[in-house]
């Protein structure tokens, strides 16, 4: 059974592509262990072979602008939690959707002011969708 409190603060599934789970989870890797943590490097290495020194610094830069342009706390959840905050969905529509990452991204900073995040997630959008590894939610 579980926790109704769970489903308030963790109300969406992991995604069922398998890049974007390792996104996900090495995000929160980065979010929580630092920029530079030795565990998100390896599972984009597994992940994506070649391209992961390109995805990795994209994303530690689309993380960095998010956190600089955030108005507020942005929630993201322990690395083994089987769901998703709103927040890193949010993340992760930016990503998907390149071309409306404005809207999710406007939503989670709470800033009018999220240029920088937008152009970070929109690189790294286009670098997955070179290697032929889009973001699918």
């Amino acid at each position: 059974m579980t926790d109704p409190s769970s489903q308030t603060l963790l109300p969406h599934p992991l995604p069922n592509c398998a890049d974007s789970r390792t996104l996900l989870i090495a995000m929160r890797r980065m979010a929580i262990h630092g920029l530079r943590d030795a565990v998100a490097a390896n599972l984009l290495l597994g992940q994506f072979g070649l391209g992961a020194q390109k995805v990795g610094t994209l994303l530690r830069a689309m993380l960095t602008d998010i956190a600089l342009a955030a108005q507020g706390n942005v929630v993201i959840a322990p690395c083994c939690v089987p769901r998703m905050t709103p927040h890193e969905r949010l993340m992760l529509l930016a990503i998907a959707d390149p071309d409306r990452s404005a809207e999710p991204l406007l939503e989670l900073t709470s800033s009018a002011d999220c240029l920088r995040p937008v152009v970070a997630t929109r690189t790294l959008a286009d670098a997955l969708a070179a290697m032929g590894r889009p973001v699918r939610l």
